[in-house]
């Protein structure tokens, strides 16, 4: 069965790799995290498509597509080290990034989701993520500055205490929008900060608060 489930993750990367995805690292993560073990039992043979599923809680772990692409943005703009995520949700777009860069910390306003992605990254072996079960609004003061911040959830707005916590040089790369989404990339050069936007997405709302 294991290796059915390899394979399987193995076919995603491929098929992440005909639709666009060209970073080598990205393709590699994504075909040796096996998706299923963020996913609820019924929807288990749903893992390798590429499409979005829920999870409980309203939230849902994102199409594999996105998770890649995002990935491959903050890598492709020059980001290495330390980044922080909004939004941990299943889990799996934070083993995509503790595979790709050095230092991921993640931010969960609801716990069960929080406490069930840390068992599943350490049963995939993955320590180098610190979490932190809080408003993702508020991203995380005390480890700022951050080389990269991905926000998995959709703002109406860019959270200006996400801009405050970049690094100079520093990437944040959001969907934003309401009614319409779309995926934006600010980089921030001394105060000054660049939008640029890349793609029209779907995302959950990024809620304020946290849920015990």
């Amino acid at each position: 069965m294991l290796a059915n489930y390899t394979r399987s993750a193995q076919a995603l990367s491929d098929l992440l790799q005909r639709d666009g995805v060209e970073d080598k690292e990205v393709l590699k993560a994504i075909a040796q995290i096996p998706r299923h073990i963020f996913i609820d039992d019924v929807l288990k043979h749903k893992a390798y498509q590429n499409t979005a599923l829920p999870i409980g809680q309203g939230q849902t772990i994102s199409q594999p597509y996105i998770v890649a692409r995002m990935t491959e943005l903050m890598r492709l703009a020059g980001v290495q080290h330390k980044v922080l995520e909004i939004g941990t949700g299943s889990g799996y777009q934070t083993a995509v990034l503790a595979k790709t860069f050095d230092k991921v910390y993640s931010v969960e306003r609801i716990k069960a989701l929080q406490w069930q992605a840390k068992r599943r990254l350490h049963q995939l072996d993955l320590y180098n993520v610190t979490m932190k079960h809080g408003d993702g609004w508020q991203g995380w003061q005390s480890q700022a500055p951050f080389d990269g911040i991905i926000v998995t959830a959709a703002a109406t707005t860019i959270p200006p205490e996400l801009l405050a916590q970049l690094a100079d040089g520093g990437v944040l790369l959001a969907p934003i929008g309401e009614a319409e989404q779309n995926l934006t990339m600010v980089i921030r050069q001394g105060d000054s900060f660049t939008e640029h936007v890349i793609a029209p997405v779907r995302f959950v709302p990024l809620v304020p608060g946290d849920i015990e």
